[in-house]
């Protein structure tokens, strides 16, 4: 992502762009851009990344909450296996309302969430580059697939980390359902709920794998994505780049392949991450249908490992990795298009790729 001078040439700029925003786009005949503007510019490219998130994860809400359930579903008592058969049974038990159950909580915590990983990742894209420049002494040297993973890899633990809370108590009430004796009736009766009766740091639990998990999930999803998008603007296979751009269908390629990428490599995480965030709820984790594995308790991220795969085998790290396959496919896509296509209609300046 390199900037721009007066005539279009790329260069190292003389101060670090993160620091220096304000100068990132000029108007016709000034020199910098106004702070009226840089702020316009912020809030579009936020407002981009939160309907990328909005849409994208409801779009596919109703495998989201058949992989959290497979997560946590109760080995001794199963009640599905199988990606067809639990979207049937949650029809049959909870009909279309079930389907989308924890919907609303989850968008909350993606919207806002998308929306600072987005703008967080051209920043710092923006200032590794500029590092990268001035340490290599190559003022047309751009950024490798390395550097975009360690851009996206900070952007994601900045937006997981400030939507952490949102993401626990997402989980919480997608597994609950009538059957639980303690019932959260909203986002933030779950949050009062879980602060006061579990403490403050329980809103974090599973944090530490969540953090080690983004490394390589949303440092993969970038740096996969605009690695295929140059790969294949440079080398146009089969005429399919026009004009140093993309047609749609190409795009939602190249992010399904970087959703799938890096689901697979950060998914025990996942599972892991979940597991410790239902532990300690207990009234209602305990009899959610009889499915939630709450009984087991852990100490912290190792131990959930290893009781894990002790109890339940290695397999278990990837339970319900079927759907969320399913699930990361058209949902990175979808982000990653839809992000693009809303700056595009904003008149956004950046986009994550310049």
């Amino acid at each position: 992502m390199a900037s721009e001078d007066a005539t279009g040439k790329t260069g190292v700029p003389a101060t670090p762009p993160i620091a220096n925003v304000a100068a990132e786009a000029k108007l016709p005949g000034e020199g910098v851009k106004s702070p009226s503007r840089t702020l316009l510019s912020i809030c579009k490219s936020l407002v981009a990344g939160g309907v990328a998130g909005g849409l994208s994860r409801t779009a596919v809400a109703p495998l989201e909450r058949l992989k959290i359930l497979l997560q946590v579903q109760n080995s001794q008592n199963i009640k599905y296996t199988g990606s067809i058969q639990g979207l049937k049974y949650i029809w049959k038990t909870e009909g279309f309302r079930g389907m989308f159950k924890g919907n609303g909580t989850n968008c909350a915590r993606i919207i806002p969430n998308s929306a600072v990983k987005f703008f967080t990742y051209e920043q710092a894209s923006k200032g590794v580059l500029w590092l990268y420049q001035r340490q290599s002494g190559n003022e047309e040297a751009q950024l490798t697939p390395v550097l975009r993973l360690g851009a996206g890899a900070c952007a994601g633990i900045i937006a997981m980390s400030a939507t952490y809370p949102m993401d626990l108590v997402r989980g919480r009430l997608t597994v609950q359902t009538e059957a639980s004796p303690r019932q959260y009736r909203g986002i933030f009766h779950a949050l009062s709920t879980v602060f006061r009766e579990e403490g403050p740091r329980a809103l974090y639990k599973g944090w530490l794998p969540s953090v080690i998990g983004v490394i390589p999930y949303v440092g993969l999803n970038f740096s996969v994505y605009e690695s295929l998008k140059d790969w294949f603007i440079r080398s146009k296979p089969f005429g399919i780049a026009q004009d140093s751009e993309l047609n749609v269908t190409t795009r939602l390629a190249c992010g399904a392949v970087a959703g799938t990428v890096g689901q697979t490599v950060a998914y025990p995480l996942d599972v892991i991450r979940r597991r410790m965030q239902m532990g300690g709820w207990k009234d209602a984790a305990s009899v959610v249908a009889g499915e939630v594995n709450s009984k087991v308790e852990y100490t912290g991220m190792v131990d959930a490992f290893r009781k894990t795969v002790q109890r339940e085998g290695f397999g278990a790290l990837y339970k319900g990795l079927v759907p969320n396959s399913v699930k990361v496919v058209p949902s990175i896509a979808i982000a990653f298009v839809t992000y693009e296509k809303v700056k595009d209609m904003l008149g956004a300046e950046l986009r994550i790729t310049d």
